[in-house]
């Protein structure tokens, strides 16, 4: 990769195999969206009508009747939330969150309440909502749902991720029925998924991506839908969703976005994601405690991970240690650590310049053979993880 700008910031030049995520600029972002926003840059356009330029597109890759484009995902579910309890009552909209009308109840099932880097039930609660929790963590079943809907309830949020717990609750196209059958609209979190038209499809109401992940494009959220609805949601850029507005480049580089994605040849990317994943798994092969499998992805995006497992006792290094060792080497190589305490990690192909793939299996090598080399186990205590996790964020500025 040629004009590397982060020596000269003094950034790290930090590889990423983690994943589509926001800590770490979430993705490469495509040559289509990057010319858009150059070209629209120095010019002055009326927000509103590049909006409607906006939902046209949005439209017809989702299948909804309309759409807009957002701060976020996170900012997605507020606005989508705070349009289902106003309506087009623009008091309303001004007041929110504190004065919300009595039909603010949002239901979410307990097993879906996760963090994104912020808590899910946080971006409702903004939007004016009262979160009521469906379910148990582990177990949400017909009769939790139905009893839960009342005359106050505005909407259902149902939330599409790796971090969800995957079994024992409803499944969207069961939600969707519980709640229509009551008149309670259902609002998707589809932040990171590849399928922009099956949330729709099976019944969704309102669908909420992220444009910065899979889809390449600058920072933002994607609103998809019915048209009432999402009209509902953009009102709210007149309160709550001001501090949530883009700019002219956002709007403009998403429906780049989405247009090349139209047109990218998804096979060859998963082609060439695939020959990094053999590459990986050929590096591992053999190494004493170290396990290699290739995985699809949970949610059903067409792509795969390797989780690479580790005995201690055998590669004489932890999971979160190895972790760290890769984190804190040169070059830096972040990985999917979310469930590293279960004594694994994931390698993510993504989100890798060519070249980089080599440059990932070398410091996997490296690293497995130093620590194999020592002595001692490489062992710090797995409580460090969670005590000195948010240190460098509570010093941020030094």
């Amino acid at each position: 990769m040629s004009d590397d700008i982060r020596p000269s910031l003094g950034l790290r030049p930090v590889i990423n195999v983690s994943g589509t995520m926001t800590s770490l600029g979430a993705s490469i972002v495509v040559p289509e969206a990057i010319d858009a926003m150059a070209k629209i840059l120095p010019q002055f356009v009326e927000i509103n009508d590049l909006q409607r330029k906006a939902s046209a597109v949005i439209a017809r890759l989702t299948g909804g009747e309309a759409g807009f484009v957002t701060a976020s995902c996170s900012a997605g579910i507020t606005l989508a939330v705070a349009g289902a309890i106003t309506g087009n009552n623009l008091l309303a909209i001004e007041k929110l969150p504190d004065v919300a009308p009595e039909k603010n109840e949002v239901l979410v099932q307990m097993g879906h309440v996760v963090s994104y880097g912020a808590p899910v039930d946080q971006s409702i609660r903004l939007g004016g909502g009262k979160v009521v929790l469906v379910g148990q963590a582990t177990s949400t079943h017909r009769f939790h749902m139905e009893q839960a809907i009342t005359d106050k309830t505005a909407a259902a949020v149902y939330v599409v991720s790796h971090h969800v717990v995957d079994y024992g609750l409803l499944n969207l196209k069961e939600f969707v029925e519980i709640a229509h059958a009551k008149g309670v609209p259902v609002i998707v979190d589809a932040a990171s998924e590849y399928d922009l038209r099956i949330f729709l499809e099976q019944g969704a109401d309102i669908v909420l991506y992220s444009g910065h992940k899979f889809l390449g494009g600058p920072t933002s959220g994607i609103v998809a839908g019915a048209k009432e609805l999402v009209r509902h949601a953009f009102l709210q850029n007149m309160g709550v969703g001001r501090g949530m507005k883009v700019g002219k480049e956002s709007i403009f580089g998403v429906m780049a976005a989405l247009e090349a994605w139209e047109t990218r040849d998804h096979e060859a990317v998963r082609e060439r994601e695939t020959g990094y994943l053999q590459l990986w798994k050929r590096t591992l092969e053999g190494r004493p405690g170290v396990t290699a499998l290739i995985e699809p992805d949970p949610t059903n995006n067409p792509l795969d991970r390797m989780r690479v497992i580790i005995s201690p006792q055998e590669a004489h290094i932890t999971a979160w240690d190895m972790a760290a060792a890769l984190r804190n080497g040169s070059p830096p190589i972040i990985v999917r650590d979310h469930e590293v305490e279960h004594h694994y990690f994931y390698l993510d192909p993504c989100n890798l310049h060519p070249g980089q793939e080599t440059v990932v299996a070398s410091r996997l090598a490296e690293e497995f053979d130093k620590a194999r080399a020592s002595n001692d186990i490489i062992a710090t205590p797995i409580e460090d993880l969670s005590r000195h996790r948010f240190d460098g964020l509570l010093r941020w500025p030094d």
